[in-house]
């Protein structure tokens, strides 16, 4: 089933007054398995709405499952790859209080609201009016990197 975009956010706009019993349904349709015992309504409709974007979007890449998985096993040892160099022309976004940032990446730079800046941090800083670290900030390290 082909979902446009604007039907995608009607069909998870309309999951918030379905009845309890009509989420359970919703998501033994979407799993073909019962739902968890006392699981919350919030956390069905997040669950449901999860896949419709699935479907309509695609998901996850399949090292990032490989690693999740892995999570749940109990099989990570904790190594990971380190994040990739960015690239003069590469653009990085990010959403902050619902405004879209874009970063061009410059050879000696960056390049954020027509201005050029030396780092990230200072572009994130910007932004947030608080001390990011920008690769962090902009989804280039994760929370638990040092």
């Amino acid at each position: 089933m082909t979902i446009r975009n604007s039907n995608v956010e009607r069909e998870i706009g309309l999951l918030a007054d379905l009845a309890r019993s009509a989420l359970m349904e919703r998501w033994q349709a979407t799993y073909r398995a019962e739902p968890p015992k006392g699981i919350s309504r919030h956390l069905l409709i997040r669950a449901i709405a999860y896949e419709i974007q699935m479907k309509r979007y695609g998901g996850l890449k399949p090292a990032t499952d490989r690693r999740l998985k892995a999570i749940v096993n109990g099989t990570d040892n904790g190594e990971h790859k380190a994040p990739p160099s960015l690239q003069p022309g590469a653009r990085l976004v990010r959403e902050w209080n619902g405004v879209s940032h874009m970063v061009e990446v410059t050879e000696g730079g960056f390049i954020w609201n027509g201005n050029r800046h030396r780092s990230l941090s200072a572009i994130a800083r910007a932004i947030t009016g608080a001390r990011w670290s920008g690769p962090r900030f902009f989804g280039l390290t994760s929370a638990d990197s040092p």
